[in-house]
């Protein structure tokens, strides 16, 4: 069944898209008739502009077209970066109304109800020929829905911590596990009279997401919006509190070298390569960056697990990044073109590849088997850590995350609050509660444009 959106509801995305960036809705019609007409061409929207990453997606789109040529089949895909996620998504959705759709658009995690709602979208499992097991079980979670794998993971990401091994040498200390542990470093390195803050992280609702999961805490009911369309957004309770707290201990510690900018992800990285914090938490996919840029600096980089919160046993990562979407409409032969596509350009080598890169991580098992076999984690063991949060993650409702269609306004009053606790304009318990009633009202008015 296409789940094709009236026009209004197309125009009500666009909207929501904007201004600030469910339920599965099963499978999309993936036959729309009798045989293309003349040669058969794919078209890929990604996301990347620099040079390294745009560069890498278009020498497997020329490997992918070689090795199609070799076969005499006359079909081919192109790739065209489009900018950032948001356009990305607003592009595909109205493109689709155009009737001149892309077939795979990278979209980011949190535009999974979007995509979803926005009915443009089909499900990549019912094209079949699709093998699931091949990917990382808790990475293919967050876009399983329904038992349907609904897009294909790409680019996967967790936030990791950075330590300035050079600085932490001289204090003798080691990467802290636990947000107290990581408060009674900071203690030890003022002892030590070290210039450089403690700590430094982009003000960004990702981390606080991440700390929800990982003390198996639900972002929003509903499992998650998983079972049912999230109505409500879980600010308030005892796992959000101590996230708060945490940001507040960090103040009253003056331990936190905030940038003053929300999301503000190239500052923070800059403090901490300035060696003006001896931590950094920031993205995984920054692992190949942030060490050769270490170098440069002089310093030495070590990386470890994102702390958590005390008391609570170790549940894992949701995973960051996007994820290839295939849209709704095109002929068999294209979707299955679209789907060889993406499962050569998921598969280990390239993977693998992709890694060393960039380092995000592996989306399949084999790719991670492969690097363990060259013996590339061993060499380069700042690599490793985000892997292995993965693939010690629990898979439940929340590390497979939340899905809901207001979660960039979420973000940011969710930023909003932390900032406000960290100020110290407003209590933990202040904060929290009026960042409820915010984020509860933006989805109830995203759902109401939604539903029937």
């Amino acid at each position: 069944m296409s789940t094709r959106s009236h026009p209004v509801l197309v125009s009500l995305l666009l909207a929501v898209l904007v201004a600030a960036c469910g339920e599965s809705t099963g499978a999309g019609d993936v036959d729309s008739g009798g045989p293309p007409a003349g040669p058969i061409e794919v078209t890929l929207w990604h996301a990347f502009r620099d040079e390294a990453c745009s560069g890498w997606i278009d020498g497997r789109v020329a490997a992918f077209n070689a090795e199609l040529a070799n076969q005499g089949r006359d079909a081919s895909v192109v790739a065209e970066s489009r900018g950032g996620y948001r356009g990305i998504l607003q592009d595909a959705i109205q493109a689709a109304d155009d009737g001149d759709p892309p077939h795979l658009v990278q979209l980011f995690e949190i535009g999974t109800q979007l995509a979803i709602d926005s009915g443009v979208f089909t499900a990549f499992e019912d094209v079949g020929g699709l093998d699931p097991d091949r990917y990382v079980a808790s990475i293919l979670n967050y876009y399983t829905l329904d038992g349907v794998v609904q897009a294909i993971p790409f680019n996967a990401s967790s936030p990791v911590l950075y330590g300035n091994e050079t600085l932490l040498a001289q204090v003798g200390l080691e990467m802290p596990a636990t947000f107290a542990d990581l408060t009674a470093a900071c203690a030890a390195i003022d002892a030590a009279g070290l210039t450089a803050s403690c700590i430094t992280f982009p003000l960004h609702g990702w981390l606080f997401e991440q700390w929800m999961a990982a003390q198996g805490a639900l972002l929003a009911d509903n499992g998650n919006g998983r079972d049912a369309r999230a109505t409500e957004v879980l600010l308030d309770g005892e796992p959000a509190r101590r996230i708060g707290q945490f940001m507040a201990d960090l103040a009253d510690g003056d331990w936190y070298a905030y940038t003053g900018t929300p999301q503000d992800w190239a500052g923070s990285t800059a403090t901490f390569l300035d060696q003006d914090s001896v931590f950094l938490i920031t993205s995984s996919a920054d692992i190949g960056r942030i060490e050769s840029d270490a170098v440069t600096a002089g310093f030495d980089l070590t990386t470890g697990l994102l702390p958590i919160p005390d008391g609570v046993t170790r549940n894992g990562v949701v995973v960051g990044g996007a994820a290839l979407w295939l849209t709704d409409g095109h002929p068999t032969e294209e979707n299955e073109l679209a789907r060889d596509f993406v499962q050569f350009l998921t598969n280990a080598e390239n993977m693998a590849s992709w890694h060393k890169l960039t380092g995000y991580v592996p989306v399949v098992d084999a790719a991670a088997t492969l690097l363990e076999d060259e013996g590339w984690f061993a060499a380069n063991p700042n690599f490793a850590v985000a892997f292995d949060q993965f693939d010690t993650t629990t898979a439940n409702d929340a590390t497979a995350g939340a899905v809901l269609g207001s979660f960039q306004s979420l973000r940011t009053t969710v930023e909003e609050a932390l900032e406000a606790i960290y100020d110290g304009t407003v209590t933990v318990d202040v904060a929290l509660a009026q960042a409820k009633v915010e984020a509860d009202a933006d989805l109830a008015a995203y759902n109401a444009t939604v539903e029937p």
